[in-house]
């Protein structure tokens, strides 16, 4: 006996949904966990991965309303890196809302600025609609994201070395100064029992 299953087709692969064995379904609303007390270790990207942050001026002015976004809603900012088509943040909560509403109000006002400049994309949309999030809640997990965000772009050949690319929280783990952004250091008693470093190389 032939059994048939409903298929679906995603870019160039179709893949089969099985009903009623146990798999969910692939449109499932992501689970996000709020109120712990925990840092946030979140990626998004652009629409279909376009290197739409692939310019100076388009790094720079999402950092600038990163920090525009994280004074209104007052959350802590312990790394970040800006890539050609991606952003990883390392975050706490912020005081009002949650890190879903500070990631919605951030990508609107990033698109609605970066698009207006580059009129070709004005019909076109500028992020992925989701987010993934990660709760981060050991000084040692901290560590390793924040070397996974810094080692990045040297792993994408974008830089030589993690210096000589300003658009993350390297500069203030590994020499204490400011960057394009203030960094908040992690030390509170819910954000890890280690002290996080960066790789200098």
């Amino acid at each position: 006996m032939i059994i048939y299953f409903p298929c679906i087709t995603v870019g160039c692969r179709t893949l089969v949904v099985f009903k009623g064995a146990g798999f969910t379904s692939m449109r499932n609303r992501l689970e996000r966990r709020y109120g712990q007390g925990e840092l946030h270790f979140i990626t998004f990207s652009c629409s279909r991965r376009r290197p739409l942050l692939g310019t100076v001026e388009a790094r720079d002015c999402f950092v600038r309303i990163l920090a525009e976004v994280r004074s209104r809603y007052e959350f802590r900012l312990i790394g970040y890196v800006v890539m050609p088509e991606h952003v990883h943040l390392l975050m706490s909560e912020p005081r009002t809302g949650d890190p879903s509403k500070v990631l919605q109000v951030l990508k609107q006002r990033v698109s609605h600025i970066l698009l207006v400049k580059n009129r070709k994309f004005i019909e076109q949309h500028f992020w992925q609609r989701r987010f993934y999030d990660f709760n981060v809640w050991t000084g040692g997990k901290i560590t390793e994201k924040l070397e996974y965000m810094h080692l990045n772009p040297v792993k994408r050949n974008l830089a030589s070395h993690p210096k000589n690319w300003p658009w993350s929280s390297w500069l203030f783990y590994s020499t204490g100064e400011r960057g394009l952004i203030d960094i908040d250091r992690c030390d509170g008693p819910n954000e890890g029992s280690e002290s996080p470093r960066a790789k200098t190389m």
